[in-house]
């Protein structure tokens, strides 16, 4: 868990509580939130299972798909840091042998996206 406590200082970094108690209806038994990174409307949960990532849709946000992907499932992924004129960083996870990225995400400045690149390689290569 230490990976973990040093990244709390983060500011896109959710409290695990929150975490808990907004998306704990999500979870399996054993199963345990990690730490969470909030984008503009969307998470990323890490738990010691899998990866979810929360998508808010819609203009009132009242649509939300929970998609649940097993570290074992993802190939690989990829992060673009932000340039000087693109202030966002790009996040892309392959799942299973696909060509194309299956999920394509941005984060603005608020998310540091090394902390979410760091969390992701310490699930999927450990």
């Amino acid at each position: 868990m230490g990976i973990f406590s040093s990244l709390l200082g983060n500011a896109g970094v959710v409290d695990q509580a929150k975490l808990q108690d907004e998306y704990g209806k999500l979870l399996a038994n054993g199963e345990q939130i990690e730490i969470g990174f909030k984008l503009i409307r969307d998470t990323f949960i890490f738990t010691n299972k899998r990866l979810i990532i929360v998508d808010v849709q819609g203009l009132t946000g009242k649509k939300t798909e929970y998609l649940s992907i097993s570290y074992k499932s993802i190939s690989r992924f990829s992060v673009e840091t932000a340039g000087t004129f693109d202030l966002d960083a790009e996040l892309k996870i392959w799942v299973s042998s696909e060509a194309l990225p299956s999920i394509t995400k941005k984060f603005n400045k608020s998310v540091d996206i090394y902390d979410v690149q760091r969390v992701l390689a310490q699930h999927v290569l450990g």
